[in-house]
């Protein structure tokens, strides 16, 4: 019996009329041009595995690189939570122990009651998650601030199964890239600081995202996903 590798794939559905209309939806977002009052801020959030050394590594020398045991104690999962705002280039990590509708309810507070506070509008380009909701604001604050939080938010969803439609999801590659993948973070504290040292340094260099995919080019290269009709 021969042996054959697996590729896992985000396979998008075929002929689904709601996958299309949120593509769609989302990117006419994209395509706008900048605008203060109604920034567009991509957000995602996956955990991340804490890992505490056993023994001390051993630091890189003149002939040999920086060596660490093989062994390790797993100490729970951190959160990352990625925001970007493409057109801006800019981008911001924070790190939390849990991933709720509070955690997820504090942070975009921070965000539109800070860096947002003169924009009339955000448009939250997201998943569907059950924790990425308007109600997750009344868990969280008094409802007087709630409201006032709640209509100053846009959402647009990715599909399901169309997370490449979420630019925050192309920053969080270029960030496990570039500072988290092949290391061990003991707390969610260490973390925390590695990561926003990394956001701080890309937004300093890079640019606004050029997003290329525009409606027209779903519509040639992604026929499948389109309904067929029948007239």
């Amino acid at each position: 019996m021969t042996n054959r590798k697996i590729e896992y794939w985000v396979i998008p559905p075929e002929a689904d009329g709601e996958f299309v209309a949120h593509m769609e939806e989302v990117l006419e977002t994209y395509a706008k041009p900048y605008d203060p009052a109604r920034p567009v801020l991509c957000m995602d959030e996956p955990p991340v595995q804490l890992l505490k050394e056993i023994r001390v590594p051993i630091p890189a020398t003149r002939w040999h690189g920086k060596r660490v045991d093989y062994e390790y104690e797993r100490a729970g999962t951190a959160n990352i939570f990625m925001f970007a705002e493409p057109l801006a280039g800019w981008r911001e990590v924070a790190v939390r122990e849990t991933k709720t509708k509070v955690d997820w309810a504090l942070e975009m507070a921070l965000l539109i009651e800070g860096r947002y506070a003169d924009a009339e509008r955000v448009v939250v380009v997201c998943d569907n998650l059950n924790t990425h909701t308007k109600g997750a604001f009344y868990e969280s604050f008094a409802p007087a601030r709630a409201r006032q939080l709640v209509r100053r938010i846009e959402f647009c969803h990715t599909p399901k199964h169309g997370s490449w439609l979420n630019i925050a999801e192309n920053e969080l590659s270029s960030l496990t890239r570039q500072c988290v993948a092949g290391r061990r973070f003991g707390d969610a504290q260490t973390l925390r600081a590695e990561t926003t040292a990394w956001s701080s340094d890309v937004n300093s260099t890079q640019r606004g995202v050029d997003w290329q995919m525009k409606i027209d080019d779903a519509r040639c290269k992604l026929t499948s996903v389109y309904p067929k009709i029948k007239l």
